[in-house]
């Protein structure tokens, strides 16, 4: 495809570099918190005066022994990979509350557990997800996604030179900053030990042995198989253990699923409960989406080849649509829910009881509701927007904009008022 390696190590602006612009000098701790491999070490260095690796002997050793010792380092000061050293959490949260001024410490690594104290008030978490389109390809002239949400007059116009065989790349490639320079069969490998690595090692980390590592991996690849869906949990556990007469205990699977999902390896969206408007008999199941799409195609075994018919640039077509459409909503998930958080808004999605209605994403800030769906093809029809539409006529006034995201390779605004955007047009 002749897409051009990025060089790794150069450090590439983050759209959580706002936030931490931001925040940074009148917050006195901030937890990065995000899945391993997401970039949070790389993000946090920009800005750290003094560093304390505690995945290494020597600082683990000597903050173990003096945990006070951090206070006289050079703030900001990062603490990395915090939970090795649980103890230093409430440290932090001590030294924070005898000096309650910003800049004092960055931490990166997971988020604190049921057994660790709350940093309420002292640390404040910020979540980072993988790479974005966005992040990966800069575009001034991308239709602004926080003007989106202040505005129903936003100027939707533009055009995109990025194929669907590109998009279906970009989807497989993922989003971690580390392995954005591999391709082909040193990408699936470092994905699959990446996977591997959550069986083998994360998962122990947290406290938990793994009795069946080949069960949790089948766990795994159900979810992956159940992307963008709102499966339930039943489902997805008989479809892990397909052909096994003893299946794991409901308590067991529940375990699996809070620690995955603390460990931000599942990253589901939840579902919208409204409090500003009447809309009743609403699905309150999460879709499931893992942190980034890339490791739900290859816990499926899922390639170019396997989704399109081609991965010439112009002539490419979806083969499996049903699969290629729920990755790519997961694609897009991970755009929107970095823009989302940079405007201080949440994001959710809609499914009325019995699917009659639904929406894929609702993102609500104090001023309104934007609505936007994924679509895979360049083609939106009347029908792809017809749930939109149900939805603004809804909320009247509440409803800011309702824009469908797309592969195709330009921008406009419908005539019913729908905005259709390529997602390589939708920046912050």
């Amino acid at each position: 495809m002749n897409i051009q390696a990025p060089d790794s190590t150069v450090y590439g602006r983050r759209i959580v570099d706002n936030e931490l612009d931001d925040l940074i000098e009148q917050l006195p701790a901030i937890l990065l918190d995000g899945a391993k491999g997401v970039g949070k070490t790389a993000t946090a260095l920009q800005r750290c005066a003094s560093v304390r690796r505690l995945d290494t002997g020597l600082d683990s050793s000597l903050i173990a022994a003096n945990p006070d010792i951090i206070a006289k380092d050079l703030s900001p000061v990062l603490i990395d990979e915090w939970q090795l050293l649980p103890q230093v959490w409430d440290t932090i949260r001590r030294l924070v509350d005898d000096r309650p001024v910003g800049g004092q410490f960055i931490l990166t690594g997971s988020a604190p557990g049921r057994t660790t104290h709350s940093g309420a008030g002292r640390i404040t978490t910020i979540r980072m997800r993988p790479l974005c389109l966005f992040e990966r390809y800069p575009n001034s002239d991308a239709i602004s996604f926080s003007s989106l949400l202040q505005s129903t007059n936003t100027k939707i116009e533009g055009h995109s030179e990025m194929t669907l065989a590109r998009y279906v790349h970009e989807i497989i490639s993922g989003g971690f900053p580390g392995m954005r320079h591999l391709s082909d069969r040193a990408l699936t490998r470092q994905l699959d030990s990446y996977i591997d690595r959550i069986v083998d090692h994360d998962i122990r980390e947290v406290g938990f042995v793994v009795r069946r590592p080949a069960t949790l991996k089948a766990w795994l690849r159900a979810y992956a198989a159940s992307t963008a869906t709102t499966t339930s949990w039943d489902k997805i556990r008989n479809a892990a253990t397909s052909g096994i007469d003893e299946k794991p205990a409901k308590t067991t699977t529940v375990e699996y699923t809070e620690l995955l999902t603390s460990l931000r390896i599942f990253d589901p969206l939840d579902a919208w409960l409204p409090t500003k408007n009447h809309l009743r008999s609403l699905n309150s199941a999460p879709k499931h989406h893992l942190v980034d799409p890339a490791l739900a195609a290859r816990l499926l075994r899922r390639n170019a080849s396997d989704l399109i018919s081609t991965t010439e640039q112009a002539s490419a077509a979806a083969k499996d649509g049903n699969l290629l459409g729920r990755l790519f909503e997961s694609f897009v998930a991970l755009s929107i829910r970095s823009y989302a958080q940079s405007c201080d808004a949440t994001v959710n999605h809609l499914r009325t009881k019995g699917g009659q209605h639904e929406v894929d994403f609702i993102v609500e800030s104090d001023g309104g509701v934007l609505a936007l769906e994924a679509k895979i093809g360049p083609v939106v029809t009347d029908d792809d927007v017809s749930n939109l539409i149900w939805l603004r006529a809804q909320l009247g006034d509440n409803c800011i904009d309702t824009v469908v995201v797309t592969t195709g390779r330009d921008a406009y605004r419908r005539p019913d008022g729908v905005a259709v955007i390529p997602l390589d047009l939708l920046g912050l």
